[in-house]
């Protein structure tokens, strides 16, 4: 009897396979990048005011602590700092790896390209809208101009390292 693995795969098999790694591989890299701008837009920002790790502190303590009481800052924690920091790098893995196959999928139908961009604008502004209705503690803790500028900066970072490596893609409306 032959086993599964004895099989021969076929070279469009093989090629799939190279190409979902490609993308996997991609929207990782692509997430990193995200969330490393965004933690050093912050970082910047905090020690600016005198403050070091003081946003991941306040986002670690809403997420893991139980929420803010109030808008009050709560001491710096590198536990907080720490859980969040992973949360966070798991989460733009995740929207790394979303983009990455829509743009996979608006590089061979350049219609769809409009759509992923529109997703795009619709996330952003969706997430700064749930940030206010459901965090306002935390919206109040932070500057909502600060969350948007470091949204935006994380977007252009992976918007660059992805369109350099999605060369073929065209956005038709």
């Amino acid at each position: 009897m032959i086993s599964q693995s004895e099989l021969p795969t076929s070279a469009a098999e093989e090629d799939s396979t190279r190409g979902a790694d490609r993308l996997y591989q991609e929207g990782l890299i692509a997430g990193l990048l995200g969330a490393a701008t965004i933690a050093i837009w912050f970082l910047i920002l905090d020690t600016l005011r005198g403050r070091p790790l003081q946003t991941p502190t306040i986002l670690g303590t809403a997420i893991f602590g139980g929420g803010l009481a109030s808008p009050t800052t709560p001491p710096v924690s590198l536990e907080m700092v720490t859980l969040y920091t992973w949360v966070h790098g798991l989460v733009f893995c995740v929207i790394g790896g979303v983009a990455s196959r829509l743009l996979a999928i608006a590089e061979r139908q350049p219609n769809v390209g409009f759509g992923v961009m529109l997703l795009f604008v619709v996330f952003e502004f969706g997430f700064l809208l749930v940030t206010m209705i459901f965090a306002e503690s935390v919206f109040q803790a932070l500057s909502w101009w600060a969350i948007l500028v470091g949204n935006l900066l994380a977007a252009v970072a992976m918007g660059a390292y992805l369109w350099r490596r999605h060369p073929n893609l065209t956005i038709r409306p």
